[in-house]
């Protein structure tokens, strides 16, 4: 675990998330957060940079790792596109799975390439590419020769993923209207809501005009 996911794990505990939570936006099982704020301090008490600095401690103490292979070319840029994605709401291993099917040279992967490519379970694998079809990102493929499916990135995949992220904004906006309407337009609280639904509105309107202008780029 690093030092950020740490920070990440202090910040969760601050705003009251719970460990599952937390476990969530780290991409990593419920235990190993309940097991790391416990060795820690508890979640009173849990402080990331102490921590991190008592786990090398502990690991100095037991048997030397061994040392690791030096990463590949671009490594450290993965890494960064990777912890951008993540800032932004996005899993982490969700995140993983799309850039290695935007650095794939086809664009495409099933879905037993990239458990191997990334090491990781079937299952991990597919709840990150049904997120990925669900907002667009990714688009699913049928393979008819060997019945199997694609998971498919291309250039349109950015259209559509803006298309995607524009309806739930505009969404958002028509329920906050609604409810600006419930609670009437004479009150403070309606008249919130309806500036701001209003504003949402008018913005993604703005943006799918905007997507679609200039979707030609894309071609």
């Amino acid at each position: 675990m690093t030092q950020r996911d740490r920070q990440r794990i202090a910040a969760g505990l601050a705003d009251g998330l719970s460990y599952a939570e937390i476990a969530r936006r780290l991409d990593r099982p419920t235990s190993t957060i309940s097991r790391e704020v416990a060795r820690n301090g508890g979640p009173g008490g849990y402080l990331p940079q102490q921590a991190h600095q008592a786990t090398v401690l502990r690991s100095r103490r037991g048997t030397p790792a061994p040392p690791q292979a030096a990463a590949p070319p671009g490594g450290t840029l993965e890494e960064e596109i990777i912890e951008m994605a993540v800032r932004t709401g996005l899993p982490r291993m969700t995140a993983r799975v799309h850039l290695d099917l935007l650095l794939s040279e086809d664009g495409r992967r099933t879905a037993a390439e990239l458990t191997r490519r990334l090491k990781v379970s079937p299952a991990s694998v597919s709840v990150a590419v049904n997120y990925l079809v669900q907002q667009g990102y990714v688009r699913r493929e049928r393979d008819p020769r060997r019945r199997r499916d694609l998971y498919v990135v291309d250039n349109d995949a950015w259209y559509h993923s803006m298309a995607v992220s524009t309806r739930q904004t505009l969404e958002a906006a028509r329920a906050a209207m609604a409810a600006a309407e419930a609670f009437g337009l004479d009150r403070p609280v309606g008249q919130r809501l309806a500036k701001g639904g209003a504003y949402l509105e008018r913005v993604s309107l703005d943006m799918m005009d905007s997507a679609d202008r200039w979707r030609a780029l894309l071609a």
